[in-house]
């Protein structure tokens, strides 16, 4: 079986996308069928730093696509045969507003835009800066 590939970063800060129309952070619509953005939220807004990006795409791809627990272990081995595409294309950072730190462990928090935390993280040259991917091209 082929090395898994990763999504995680580490001591990295991934900016709002430049085209995002978010002027501050929005919590994803709550609807029936949940999104991906709203899953996403769900996970990381009370639990900073609990998991990694990895471990949020694939839970959000198992509840999705409905994979029993009992199957996570090699349903999780498959999914990251391939590559995946990792959180600079998360709607949370491209259209939500809210950017994305990973620590030193590859776990995650999310961070409002118009938040002293955000501008903080920002600014700091410790971290690897990467922006959200743009909606559009161009």
């Amino acid at each position: 079986m082929p090395e898994p590939k990763t999504t995680n970063y580490t001591d990295t800060f991934i900016e709002v996308a430049e085209d995002s129309p978010a002027k501050k952070a929005e919590i994803p619509p709550q609807k029936t069928e949940k999104t991906v953005a709203a899953r996403q939220f769900d996970m990381l807004y009370d639990h900073p730093y609990q998991y990694t990006s990895d471990d949020v795409i694939f839970a959000v791809h198992a509840e999705k696509n409905n994979i029993a627990k009992k199957d996570f272990t090699s349903a999780r081995r498959e999914f990251f045969s391939k590559g995946q595409a990792c959180f600079r294309s998360s709607p949370l950072a491209k259209r939500y507003g809210w950017g994305v730190h990973s620590d030193a462990h590859g776990k995650i928090a999310i961070y409002p835009l118009e938040s002293a935390e955000y501008k903080k993280l920002a600014k700091d040259k410790s971290l690897q800066h990467v922006k959200a991917m743009r909606s559009k091209r161009g």
